[in-house]
């Protein structure tokens, strides 16, 4: 189990735990990112910039804080 935020580019996992509060719960819920939903890191910029992944096709970029806080089940 690693964070979003640590996994390499191109790779995929199932998300396995949200680690925040109701606030965080619910944004990242909204926006597609859920617990047994798959999850691909595409692309992460340097020094702790956007990450972009792709959730049920669909392209969203995300703060690297936020990855902090995303557990996936690495394939």
């Amino acid at each position: 189990m690693v964070d979003l935020a640590y996994m390499k580019n191109g790779q995929s996992g199932i998300v396995v735990r949200l680690q925040g509060g109701y606030g965080f719960i619910r944004h990242v819920q909204a926006i597609g990112i859920m617990e047994g939903k798959r999850v691909t890191k595409l692309v992460s910029q340097p020094l702790r910039g956007p990450i972009l992944v792709s959730v049920d096709n669909l392209q969203i970029a995300i703060g690297y804080g936020m990855a902090k806080r995303i557990f996936l089940d690495v394939d």
